[in-house]
């Protein structure tokens, strides 16, 4: 590995943690000495790379740092744009037109010999399962959530019962076979999991809930024993 290519890696590593990370455990995940590490986060600070952070306690490269365009090898734009093909095959219009629009701007730069390689469409996402109709948009159901507002909604349960709920969307999960809306129920006082397809009726109060939503998402996960980084929303 060349040394501009394990400084770019370097700055990836560092992109995808949240929290100081130790130079110990970006030089394993690197292959290289943890002396290298620091040797290279010193270059990356000198050509004006925003990582806080020193020997001992950890580096943190700030949020809001712009990594240079990206080359990505022929096994991530595989997976990309398998990734964004599974995503048109969904029910939310504003998602496959985003994913639409991924593919083409993707395309778009590809040398010719990526480009020929990808042509030949080695791998395709296969037919899923049909999914129940929707009476609600995903969208909007998306657009609460970023917004960390309550809304009313109207659900028939298993059973068949119609009741009305005040809840606080925290997340929306992809299934094979539904959609799925976490959410803190003011009804019952906890989480529960709501089928999207059995939400007859939608209404956005926009009030904001009185905790954050990455709160709520930890919280969540803690009662479910899910790990961060098991969820991407």
């Amino acid at each position: 590995m060349s040394r501009t290519q394990r400084l770019f890696d370097l700055l990836q590593l560092l992109r995808c943690h949240k929290y100081p990370v130790a130079a110990a455990t970006l030089a394993g995940e690197l292959g290289v000495s943890v002396r290298t590490i620091y040797r290279d986060i010193a270059t990356l600070q000198s050509q004006g790379a925003e990582i806080e952070g020193e020997a001992g306690l950890g580096y943190l490269l700030k949020p809001n740092f712009m990594l240079p365009p990206l080359m990505f090898s022929y096994e991530e734009l595989e997976a990309l744009l398998l990734g964004a093909e599974w995503v048109t095959r969904q029910d939310d219009l504003a998602m496959t037109q985003a994913a639409q629009h991924a593919i083409a701007k993707i395309s778009a730069i590809l040398p010719d010999t990526l480009k020929w390689r990808l042509e030949r469409e080695m791998i395709r996402v296969g037919p899923g399962v049909e999914k129940p109709p929707l009476l609600v948009e995903l969208a909007q159901i998306r657009q609460a959530i970023r917004q960390e507002s309550i809304i009313e909604i109207e659900y028939v349960d298993q059973q068949e019962n119609l009741t009305t709920r005040r809840v606080w969307p925290v997340l929306l999960g992809f299934f094979e076979a539904c959609y799925m809306l976490v959410a803190w129920c003011e009804n019952r006082q906890a989480f529960r999991h709501f089928r999207v397809d059995r939400i007859r009726t939608f209404h956005d109060t926009e009030q904001r809930y009185p905790r954050r939503q990455r709160d709520l998402l930890k919280t969540w996960q803690a009662t479910q024993g899910v790990a961060d980084k098991q969820t991407r929303y």
